[in-house]
């Protein structure tokens, strides 16, 4: 996996306030925490982080730059991203400093690829899950995985036993879990008819008739 450089600073917790001041001057506030490291609250370029890092698939390691020696150089997992609600633009992000020597556990998400039969046939493909837990060294982990359907006919599924997992990567899961499968076309419900009238019961367009007809022969 590629580790992205990016420029962090320390800053001083203030607050909501002292986060909105960070934000307004085009800054995004961060913290830096892991097994070994005390939580330690940084500051972000705004544009820098949202243009290499915030619009990336998957799981991501950055290196910190940085003036401070005790922050430079530290390589880190991309946690956790908080997002404006109405203008999407990240407002809050976590750092996971790893070690490049231990394994750690992460989710890789899926790409389902190809045309699956079933779906030829009228079925529809029904992702169930989009992202599956490994463990692995840092620099191992896998930016997607890609799973083929072309072979999946109307209820056929892949599992997680059937993926083919790059060497020193190992899928963590406790069954055998179905990650896509092919499911039935969907079948609309037949409109119900109309009631018919009860033996001997005349419908009210065909008794009006009959009344004008008995109007004219009297």
């Amino acid at each position: 996996m590629e580790t992205l450089e990016i420029q962090v600073d320390a800053r001083q917790t203030g607050g909501k306030r002292d986060a909105r001041r960070l934000r307004r001057a085009g800054k995004i506030p961060a913290i830096l925490y892991g097994p070994k490291t005390p939580p330690v609250p940084l500051e972000l370029n705004k544009k820098e982080f949202s243009s290499r890092v915030a619009g990336l698939e998957g799981s991501h390691l950055v290196r910190l730059k940085s003036a401070a020696t005790t922050l430079a150089d530290k390589v880190a997992l991309v946690k956790e991203m908080q997002y404006h609600p109405i203008t999407g633009e990240v407002i809050h992000t976590d750092l996971y400093e790893v070690d490049l020597t231990a394994k750690i556990q992460v989710n890789v998400p899926l790409h389902f690829v190809g045309k699956a039969v079933g779906v030829v046939r009228g079925g529809i493909l029904q992702p169930i899950v989009r992202e599956i837990e490994v463990e692995c060294l840092p620099l191992d982990i896998p930016q997607f995985f890609n799973v083929e359907v072309s072979d999946l006919d109307i209820g056929d599924a892949v599992h997680i036993e059937d993926m083919q997992m790059p060497e020193n990567v190992t899928a963590i899961y406790e069954s055998n879990f179905a990650l896509v499968t092919v499911v039935p076309p969907t079948v609309e419900e037949a409109p119900t008819a109309a009631a018919a009238p009860a033996e001997g019961a005349v419908a009210a367009p065909a008794a009006e008739e009959e009344k004008k007809e008995g109007g004219e022969e009297s």
